[in-house]
């Protein structure tokens, strides 16, 4: 039954990257993949959907003593492509509560009034979902992050080349360039950019030719092919440009996208242009769920942390080894 829901997820993703013509036919609707979800907050946090935003805010609980004169640091989370509220990103949100920090969970597509698909989203509704978050009550304006998954990855890292208030991003499974967008209408595929700045498209870096062998991954090797290097400069996301410090964490083992030769080479261009200093926190045996607080075993996703690359217990380790490092660099680019 796993390897059936891999195959099933494997055909989805293939889709969303030029390789549709092959499943169109027997796939069923979204490539059996689950319905976008937008989950209530909870007890600790509240639903904003007001001037534009939509999300789930977790105020960080402040001390007894300290009511009027606590301000907190607080973190912009932004889940891949999903879409809407998920469980994994509120997963983050909760844990990241727990430490203090106040988040803000934005929904970006899929969710109440905003497109089904992703693409063409506007980088300046993060630029408004940060300003909003910078002037609630109980925030620090000067201990503000970003923190994105996936697609969000690529996101946050754009947002860090556009501002200089942000202290710390974290970019889980990231990207190195912008890649086009997704589109469940026309069977996931896309002709738009992710994005867009000032109501132009961002540049995209062109797919790969599907390779059968290799699978998902393949569309996503044109970034490594020394012939497409003009290409990947024009779609490069401009990390130098940045000023906040950049955590990456990535599975060496992914079949997703190759996001530890990406994250190495946002390293590699952040040195290379004197832009902030970059750590990537890599692991052998994971893959595109490698980021994320510790998973319990009795987790109803557990058994499934495999499907996009590595092992279970590699996935699981991963998120045990490094979950702990990323709450530490965000404390410590945000200091008291």
């Amino acid at each position: 039954m796993r390897g059936r829901k891999t195959l099933l997820s494997a055909m989805a993703i293939a889709a969303l990257l030029g390789g549709a013509a092959l499943f169109q036919q027997a796939a069923p609707e979204r490539y059996g993949l689950p319905e976008i979800e937008v989950l209530d907050p909870g007890t600790t946090g509240q639903r904003i959907d007001q001037a534009g935003l939509f999300g789930n805010y977790y105020p960080a609980k402040r001390t007894e003593d300290a009511i009027h004169a606590d301000r907190r640091p607080a973190v912009l989370l932004l889940g891949g492509s999903e879409g809407g509220l998920g469980s994994g990103a509120k997963h983050m949100a909760l844990s990241l509560q727990e430490e203090g920090f106040t988040v803000l969970h934005l929904a970006y597509f899929g969710a109440p009034g905003q497109p089904e698909a992703l693409e063409r989203i506007p980088i300046e509704g993060f630029d408004q979902a940060l300003d909003w978050l910078k002037q609630q009550p109980g925030v620090d304006p000067q201990r503000l992050s970003v923190v994105g998954a996936s697609k969000g990855a690529e996101a946050a890292l754009i947002i860090a080349s556009r501002r200089d208030d942000l202290s710390a991003v974290v970019g889980g499974m990231p990207t190195s360039v912008a890649w086009n967008g997704i589109n469940w209408a026309s069977s996931g595929q896309s002709p738009y950019s992710s994005w867009t700045i000032g109501g132009k498209q961002v540049a995209t870096m062109p797919f790969s030719d599907w390779q059968a062998s290799e699978g998902i991954i393949s569309v996503y090797r044109a970034v490594e092919d020394p012939a497409l290097s003009a290409a990947a400069e024009r779609a490069a996301i401009p990390i130098e440009q940045a000023s906040a410090g950049i955590m990456l964490v990535c599975g060496e083992a992914e079949t997703m996208w190759p996001a530890c030769p990406m994250s190495r080479m946002i390293a590699k261009r952040s040195a290379q242009k004197s832009g902030p200093a970059v750590s990537v926190l890599a692991y052998p045996d994971a893959g595109h769920f490698v980021f994320g607080p510790p998973m319990e075993t009795d987790s109803p996703f557990y058994e499934r942390l495999d499907m996009f690359g590595g092992s279970v217990e590699g996935n699981a380790k991963a998120r045990a080894e490094s979950w702990p490092k990323v709450v530490a660099f965000l404390k410590e680019m945000a200091p008291q």
